[in-house]
């Protein structure tokens, strides 16, 4: 066995599950199967949580405390073995000082990637290439892939990209909430194309992509963006958090056909447990309001003090008693998306992206401690154990594997 958590520790912690709990219950069989496992997620926004006031990745947080969902005690106890941690920048104005900004930013959330790995090598250790990923984890240490999510930072100069490949970026997306220089989005307000996929520079980026070795990422752009990808990337396409519009017709999911498209190119669609992409739910006008409120005091602030931090959750943990959200996605409308996609493509096109600590989360999957479910429903639903390893993480490191063996097609350095 891999030195990863024992599992006689965890099982009189985890299980059994109630009846009341949503998902299957996780017999100890499936839960020793998940934990032989190499289990990796595409899409983990926990670097926005290195960089909090007081908080550390060595510790156990409280979901419902401190509104987190991964850390490495919680990853150990689920069977986490890592991913593609995220360099996530939200989308701001297209102005040189725009871009300088949103650079720097997410240049330091590339170093606290690096530094989280650098002070505790013991526990985590970086990734660059799909044979990384068997060896850590058979070390017992967690897997960090990085990757970004919304190519704003590189302003107009697609050569800064490289800067990024070398600090170990190897998943990028292209866009994000709104358009930008690079792409179409899926959910820009205007709800109106700006260039009906890739703009000329988003060409140009994907061409140094696929010189590089990084894999193109196609979750939050429009559907005509993954038309252009997939026309034009010489390697797979990835969607590293998305979720089908047969299930749920929202911009942010795709439908049969272009899922068929995906797969024809050898690429992989990882599945999202973002609750509103999942499903259609009931607004509450007075919680919206309220956390509207809240989240404007909430803005990403590494300066922000332990204490004033401590006193922003209590109002959230307040609205939600005085508020609570009755109408959530649950594990059972998530799997409803992981097994359409299997059914229209089948397990060696499918993986995991569960979107942590960026929204992702649902009742009865609310952190990385809850993920043996996953497993044991696919087990269930009849997937043999090399079909789970498949969408548990090898189908992701398949596409990495291609998006290297491009680079090195083209003579590409690889540092």
């Amino acid at each position: 066995m891999r030195g990863k958590f024992m599992v006689s520790a965890a099982l009189a912690a985890l299980f059994p599950i109630t009846a009341q709990a949503q998902g299957p219950a996780v017999s100890k069989k499936d839960y020793q199967l998940h934990q032989r496992l190499v289990t990796l997620d595409s899409h983990l926004d926990t670097p926005a949580s290195l960089d909090l006031p007081g908080w550390s990745i060595e510790e156990e947080h409280g979901v419902h405390s401190d509104y987190t969902q991964v850390d490495l005690p919680r990853m150990k106890k689920g069977g986490l073995d890592g991913g593609f941690w995220a360099i996530y920048t939200p989308q701001g104005p297209l102005t040189i000082e725009g871009f300088r900004k949103s650079r720097n930013f997410a240049l330091l959330r590339g170093m606290s990637i690096r530094s989280m790995v650098a002070a505790d090598p013991e526990n985590f250790a970086l990734a660059t290439e799909a044979k990384d990923a068997a060896p850590i984890a058979a070390a017992g240490k967690r897997i960090v892939y990085m990757s970004i999510e919304n190519a704003y930072p590189l302003g107009e100069d697609v050569s800064l990209l490289k800067t990024f490949y070398d600090m170990g970026v190897r998943v990028t997306g292209f866009a994000h909430f709104a358009h930008n220089q690079f792409a179409d989005s899926s959910t820009d307000p205007s709800k109106k194309p700006r260039y009906g996929g890739l703009s000329p520079l988003g060409k140009e980026l994907l061409k140094e992509m696929n010189r590089l070795g990084i894999v193109p990422d196609a979750s939050h752009s429009s559907d005509q963006v993954l038309d252009d990808l997939l026309a034009l990337s010489t390697t797979p396409v990835l969607l590293t958090h998305s979720g089908c519009k047969a299930i749920y017709d929202h911009p942010r999911n795709i439908d049969d056909d272009h899922l068929k498209a995906l797969a024809a190119k050898g690429g992989v669609i990882q599945m999202n447990a973002y609750g509103g992409y999942l499903k259609a739910s009931k607004p509450n006008p007075e919680r919206q309001k309220a956390m509207q409120a809240l989240m404007g005091q909430m803005r990403e602030d590494a300066k922000m003090s332990a204490q004033a931090r401590a006193a922003l959750l209590a109002k959230r943990q307040e609205i939600d008693r005085l508020y609570p959200d009755t109408d959530r996605a649950t594990f059972d409308d998530f799997m409803a998306h992981m097994l359409h996609a299997l059914k229209v493509v089948g397990p060696d096109h499918v993986g995991i992206g569960a979107d942590w600590d960026g929204g992702g989360g649902v009742v009865g999957m609310e952190d990385v401690v809850d993920l043996p479910k996953i497993t044991a429903a696919l087990l269930k639903a009849g997937y043999s154990e090399a079909d789970v390893q498949k969408i548990w993480s090898g189908n992701v490191l398949r596409v990495l594997a291609a998006a290297e063996a491009g680079r090195e097609a083209k003579g590409a350095p690889a540092s």
